[in-house]
């Protein structure tokens, strides 16, 4: 089956669809949807404030055009979701957003089209949530009238060596012929080729096991951490040592945040409890996991000067907010539990992190980021986040921005281990 006869809209343009309708736009006509006119302006005048996307290459995507009207969509017939999936205050699946890009979508639907869903969801979710609100909106019936595909995104944020187009990409369809449709089409932009799954729930299952086993396995280095923490042996030491054997896996410790390590697992343990199934180890690592920030919290705590018992006498300064290096995303960022749990502990707590946006600072976490570092001011410095402008300032730079008794929590490990009071 030809893909020369699609006509593609990408919905949602961040971290995933932004670059997913460049690459594309760079080949044949798209039209980037997004609900937010801010979002629309800035990718018009050349810009991604997510820096997945340079300007150049934004020039590049000749066929590209941008869109908050659904009326704009309405000659498409290939619709690709890139919306968020994230968790809700109980940790179960919000798919308010999939489901409201669904509605949208179905309202567009004609005979022949195509939906392919590209957001992390549990197995099942395309053809029993998604699928339904594109027949009940659309008036069509599914694989009669119109049909789906499911390719799961595998973008990593921040991440220059691994970018989309040279990550091996996971293809799926409602129907045989489909599937292959939907596999040439990827082909046409991904050089790491593709894989094209046997079936929808096949390619939503790899997906999220994906995230669940990473997760897992920064739980199980986490709990290695305090362990030896508790027996003064140094971790990073240990695993460079066990990881001088071939099949040992190179997992470091460290907080587990962003809207993919730290949510994916919940969508799967809440479809295995849907089926009768009580998960055991992928919820033990989430707990495990989810507590990284208040256990990190505490042992600076315990390591800060005897006067910092006094409440509000410490001064911290926190480096980084961001859930990962060189990044902006701050979404489940779980850095906020390190601050939230310092403040309880009595600390005045700065934070700084010059690649995220102060706007997103306020509205996601209401903190305020201090506009610039002040030499000779902090009890304790955490160095929460890798970005390579905090290991570019060395320890030098880094160390006089404390009080001559100032302890240095290095977190990720950017500094040798006889550098930092403390390391994770």
């Amino acid at each position: 089956m030809d893909t020369a006869h699609l006509r593609l809209a990408v919905i949602g343009l961040g971290y995933v669809g932004l670059p997913l309708a460049v690459e594309f736009g760079k080949r044949r006509a798209v039209v980037g949807f997004d609900v937010k006119e801010e979002r629309l302006e800035e990718l018009r005048r050349g810009s991604d404030r997510t820096l997945e996307v340079s300007s150049e290459e934004l020039r590049e995507a000749v066929h590209l055009s941008f869109s908050g009207d659904l009326e704009a969509l309405r000659e498409c017939n290939c619709y690709i979701v890139t919306v968020p999936t994230p968790i809700d205050a109980n940790k179960k699946p919000d798919l308010g957003p999939l489901l409201s890009a669904s509605e949208s979508v179905g309202g567009l639907l004609k005979k022949g089209d195509l939906v392919i869903y590209e957001s992390t969801v549990y197995p099942g979710c395309t053809e029993e949530d998604c699928v339904p609100v594109l027949e009940e909106y659309s008036g069509l019936k599914f694989n009669q009238d119109f049909f789906c595909g499911y390719s799961p995104e595998r973008i990593n944020p921040g991440d220059k060596q691994h970018r989309l187009t040279d990550i091996k990409k996971v293809t799926s369809g409602s129907t045989s012929e489909i599937a292959d449709l939907v596999d040439r089409l990827y082909s046409e932009i991904i050089s790491a080729g593709t894989h094209k799954a046997s079936s929808i729930k096949v390619a939503e299952a790899a997906k999220v096991i994906e995230n669940t086993q990473r997760d897992v396995n920064i739980a199980l280095v986490n709990e290695f951490a305090m362990i030896f923490n508790r027996m003064n042996i140094d971790t990073q030491a240990v695993l460079e040592a066990a990881g001088t054997k071939w099949n040992f896996l190179p997992f470091r410790p460290g907080l587990v945040g962003g809207h993919c390590i730290g949510v994916d697992p919940y969508y799967l343990t809440y479809k295995a409890q849907k089926i009768g199934y009580e998960p055991k180890m992928i919820l033990a690592g989430r707990k495990i996991n989810d507590q990284i920030g208040r256990y990190v919290a505490h042992r600076f705590l315990e390591a800060l000067p005897q006067k910092c018992t006094i409440a509000g006498a410490c001064r911290v300064l926190i480096l980084g907010l961001a859930f990962k290096e060189n990044c902006r995303d701050i979404r489940n960022s779980r850095v906020f539990d390190v601050i939230e749990e310092l403040r309880l502990g009595g600390c005045q707590v700065d934070v700084f992190d010059p690649l995220v946006s102060e706007t997103d600072a306020e509205r996601e976490f209401g903190l305020s980021l201090i506009p610039e570092l002040k030499v000779g001011d902090y009890d304790g410095i955490v160095i929460a986040v890798a970005h390579e402008v905090f290991k570019e300032m060395g320890e030098s730079s880094i160390r006089a921005l404390g009080k001559s008794t100032v302890v240095i929590y290095d977190l990720k490990h950017i500094w040798e281990k006889q550098q930092a009071e403390l390391r994770l």
